[in-house]
């Protein structure tokens, strides 16, 4: 598809917040697959469209004035592609500010943080040597479950995220919650956030979007090369 958007992505939780929104927003994409786990990121064709070595990252052909654009960051690209078709990011002003928070929220809070949780409860502990660190397990499943009574407490007043409408910062957010067994997570004093993840998991875009070479999706805890290159990767 010629002006169709290159998708660079892995069926991780960042790569799935970019899948999500070109299926909810419409838009056609190309996938170009980043097998994070073979070392595709540290490419050099790769490095000019994300110089951070990490997808998600985008080509659109049909950029800012009908001229090309690559971008990394999700994000960003969150960000980039409501502007470019008009969704998803409110009606007004007060409702962009909304979106904006809890999409920074995000960024700054929920996927660091729940990255950090599947770090040390999944796969450092299976890792050569073993890293099975007691202190860094209760902190980062601490600060996930504290992070999450948060957008509880968000979604006890509101149906989504921002407000009373679908936005990026669900599409965000949703990926990493939706991984909340793997986090060590508990929702049963969290009815909303249930209510919530049940709700987008219902929509069409978000199944499209998460279904996105699914069967690509490996288990980092029995692949040992895969640590190496994910885990001991120095700067």
């Amino acid at each position: 598809m010629s002006n169709a958007i290159d998708l660079y992505y892995w069926p991780t939780p960042n790569g799935w917040k970019i899948s999500i929104a070109l299926e909810e927003m419409g838009l056609p994409y190309n996938l170009h697959l980043v097998d994070i786990g073979a070392g595709a990121q540290f490419e050099p064709d790769f490095l000019k469209i994300a110089p951070n070595n990490r997808m998600p990252a985008i080509v659109d052909p049909d950029g800012p004035d009908g001229a090309p654009i690559a971008m990394f960051e999700s994000g960003a690209i969150l960000q980039y592609l409501a502007r470019k078709t008009g969704q998803f990011y409110g009606s007004n002003a007060r409702e962009q500010v909304a979106v904006e928070q809890w999409l920074m929220w995000q960024m700054g809070g929920v996927g660091p943080m729940a990255g950090q949780a599947h770090h040390f409860l999944k796969y450092a502990p299976a890792m050569d040597p073993p890293n099975d660190l007691p202190y860094a397990k209760d902190r980062y499943r601490n600060e996930v479950s504290r992070l999450y009574r948060v957008l509880d407490t968000q979604l006890a007043d509101n149906e989504f995220v921002a407000g009373d409408f679908y936005s990026i910062a669900d599409m965000a957010i949703w990926p990493w919650a939706s991984l909340w067994e793997g986090q060590q997570q508990d929702l049963s004093d969290k009815p909303n956030l249930k209510r919530w993840l049940d709700q987008l998991a219902a929509r069409d875009g978000v199944a499209k979007g998460r279904a996105v070479a699914a069967d690509m999706r490996s288990n980092l805890q029995d692949n040992k090369k895969a640590q190496e290159l994910l885990f001991k990767q120095k700067g």
